[in-house]
């Protein structure tokens, strides 16, 4: 049977019927053909035979206003096609999905637009729920989609998904013949396994989707339950994230499958961060088990140190810090800069709380001091206290410097070197009659007592680099003349009368020769022994023979930049003097038109003169000729 269009031209493909056909007619969208034994029914939309009917001894089939009419020699009978709608349903009932949906696209025509669109709709959720009894899961999940299924019609298969507060009723007549999972997949754990990884993909998808839309604590919730289950890795970033999962219900479902971290981060997205804090701290006591995070205590404090509610930190800092005191401090001196800078938590307060924890109380204050930079005497002081006293602690139990004492030592010359803020007087008495020579002498040095500290460095610890660094730092941000005054007084130290130690006069000769830049070499030649050769300092003699010939010459040079500026200037005032100004008994003041009797007098820039005491009258001279100026200001 061939398909032509009034021009003559096919369109379709032919159907093929048996060779002795009597008749044919038209039912869209099938077409109906009688032979000697059947009458047989093919569909123009796919020409495939859709049904045979046994029919015997027939000679008519027509087409007559929209009927089929079949005869006998006995009888005419009417050939009624069920409805449509009965046809799709009983298609998928056969679960012959892709005819059933062949067969709805093809009967868009004969069907109204609005009731074609809900009727197709409803077949194309069927035809998904269909596909996904047989585990096609891609087939069902578009078919969800082109329909736009309601995504709880799907949820309400899995048992304890929906939120117990949820409205949701299933559509009737319904979509499927399933009652639940466990009926779908017959209890088979594997296919119900594939099954909640479908939803949970599903659902990840549509959550921020229209789909979603009116509905969406219904999706969450049911993603949450899934994941906590399925213990998915992706069950975080839900909760961390923008979600709408009920809390009643995911709470619960959290405890029960004892994901209790995630409980906690369900409870701070709900502003409930008192009762998240309270699961967290069990966990890390090991009151209750959870293994999701092998570094929740780190959490915990990271978690701390950006809460904005104050009551929580103070309720639980003694916990942090009894865990770990160098790490718990974080709570305090990783605080947002803005917060810190506002002081919304008094760091008199924290210092006074931390008095139980040596080690964060060190922490604390050096971040006050060295990280923020605070300028305040009483830190400074304490802290170099607490240095002080720790490795005095130390020293008291070893009497070799093991690496924390050495670092102690280390941070606390930094802090005497640096700071200038503490109390000098105080530390110093503190360290009188222990063996901390070095920060003496540092502590002397911010005292202006150089020459206390040089006789530390040079005769008691025998340090005579130590000595030269302490000229250096010394003199720093200071003029060139207090670094030589620093110089000096050390090399006095060195040569100092009745010390016949090599050791002081090899380090007096190197530190000539090593630093002659430093050194008025006339006063040296004035202080070093006459048994001194030229050839022991002539490193130092030549360095400052170099130096005195550079400094005459950059003060020539200088001298003579300044003459050639000064005869620019001799020229500039040569030019602003300009013609001469004659004065005579002849010449009359402008003002009050009397002659000049002394040669002292006032010029206009228009060339006029008048007396100083004319000038001076601001009314008189306003009243002058036109040619002069209005004002006595120019002159």
């Amino acid at each position: 049977g061939m398909f032509a269009t009034v021009d003559g031209i096919s369109q379709r493909a032919p159907v093929h019927w048996s060779e002795n056909v009597i008749g044919a007619a038209l039912c869209f969208p099938y077409v109906v053909a009688l032979d000697d034994e059947f009458i047989t029914v093919h569909s123009m939309l796919d020409q495939q035979q859709k049904q045979t009917l046994p029919f015997k001894e027939g000679h008519i089939l027509q087409d007559f206003e929209g009927k089929v009419i079949v005869a006998t020699n006995k009888g005419v009978y009417i050939l009624v096609p069920l409805p449509l709608e009965k046809q799709i349903q009983d298609l998928l009932a056969s679960h012959r999905v892709e005819e059933a949906l062949v067969l709805a696209k093809g009967a868009r025509r004969n069907i109204p637009k609005e009731k074609f669109q809900v009727m197709y709709k409803r077949i194309l959720q069927q035809a998904g729920f269909i596909q996904f009894a047989q585990l096609q899961f891609l087939e069902a999940k578009e078919l969800f989609r082109s329909g736009q299924l309601d995504v709880r019609e799907l949820i309400s298969l899995y048992p304890f998904l929906l939120p117990t507060s949820s409205s949701f009723i299933r559509s009737h007549p319904p979509l499927h013949e399933y009652a639940d999972l466990n009926q779908l997949t017959q209890g088979d754990q594997e296919k119900m396994t594939k099954c909640k990884r479908f939803l949970m993909s599903y659902l990840n998808e549509v959550r921020s989707t229209e789909v979603a839309n009116g509905y969406k604590e219904d999706i969450d919730t049911a993603l949450l339950k899934l994941y906590a289950e399925a213990n998915h890795e992706s069950l975080l970033d839900l909760l961390v994230s923008e979600n709408f999962c009920l809390l009643t219900d995911s709470a619960a479902w959290l405890e029960k499958h004892k994901k209790y971290f995630a409980l906690g981060l369900l409870y701070h997205y709900n502003g409930q961060d008192a009762a998240a804090l309270q699961l967290w701290v069990k966990i890390v006591d090991g009151d209750i088990q959870d293994s999701t995070r092998s570094d929740l205590y780190d959490y915990i404090v990271d978690f701390l140190t950006f809460c904005s509610d104050h009551e929580l930190v103070w309720k639980y800092f003694e916990w942090i810090l009894q865990k770990n005191e160098e790490v718990g401090v974080q709570i305090f001196t990783k605080r947002p800069l803005e917060e810190q800078e506002k002081n919304n938590i008094n760091p008199d307060d924290i210092i006074s709380c931390l008095n139980k924890y040596p080690k964060a109380r060190v922490k604390y204050l050096e971040h006050l001091v060295l990280e923020r930079k605070i300028q305040k005497e009483k830190y400074h002081t304490h802290l170099a206290v607490l240095y002080l006293e720790a490795i005095l602690q130390l020293k008291s139990v070893t009497t070799d410097n093991c690496t924390e004492t050495t670092e102690l030592l280390l941070k606390f010359r930094s802090l005497l070197q640096k700071s200038d803020l503490y109390r000098t007087r105080f530390i110093l008495d503190k360290i009188q009659g222990t063996d901390l020579h070095m920060e003496s002498a540092i502590l002397y040095g911010k005292l202006e007592e150089h020459e206390k500290a040089l006789h530390i460095l040079v005769h008691e610890l025998k340090d005579f680099h130590a000595a030269e660094e302490y000229c250096m730092w010394n003199s720093e941000s200071r003029d060139s003349q207090y670094r030589q005054r620093l110089f000096h007084l050390l090399l006095s130290v060195y040569l100092t009368p009745g010390s016949s130690d090599c050791a002081l006069v090899m380090a007096a000769v190197d530190l000539l020769n090593n630093h002659a830049a430093e050194f008025d070499a006339g006063l040296v030649l004035q202080v070093v022994p006459d048994s001194w050769s030229v050839q022991l300092l002539s490193p130092f003699l030549a360095g400052a023979v170099r130096q005195s010939i550079h400094t005459k010459r950059m003060t020539q040079v200088a001298l003579g930049l300044a003459q050639a500026e000064n005869l620019i200037y001799k020229h500039e005032k040569v030019k602003q003097k300009g013609a001469p100004i004659l004065l005579s008994d002849k010449k009359v003041c402008q003002v009050c038109q009397n002659p000049f009797c002394e040669p002292v007098f006032v010029r206009y820039p228009n060339g006029s003169m008048a007396h100083t005491h004319c000038a001076a009258n601001r009314h008189l001279s306003s009243n002058v000729t036109p040619h002069s100026p209005s004002s006595s200001n120019q002159t």
